[in-house]
């Protein structure tokens, strides 16, 4: 392979990361605990935190913080997730970028 050649493929490898990554970043997560439900955009921005419960007495706070990290997580799991799965062959094939 010649030397433009592979100055081709690697363009073309970088526009395809590229789009694969403003896909990922358009899309939604939702993590869920059993009073906390958060949601994420796929570079890990917040977008909303929803408490499940309405009445809450101060008992339930350090439990309710519990909660919300827990959705937290979730969210970021699936993000990451979703990232490997998306952008993980290219990691592979670029020795472990992503």
């Amino acid at each position: 392979m010649n030397m433009q050649a592979i100055m081709q493929q690697a363009q073309k490898m970088q526009r395809d990361i590229t789009k694969k990554k403003e896909e990922l970043n358009a899309k939604e997560f939702v993590g869920n605990s059993e009073l906390v439900e958060v949601k994420f955009t796929g570079d890990k921005k917040l977008i909303s935190v929803t408490i499940k419960q309405d009445n809450l007495s101060s008992d339930d706070k350090e439990i309710l913080e519990d909660m919300f990290t827990i959705a937290v997580n979730n969210a970021m799991q699936k993000i990451d997730e979703e990232t490997e799965k998306i952008l993980g062959a290219y990691g592979n094939q670029l020795g472990g970028l992503f």
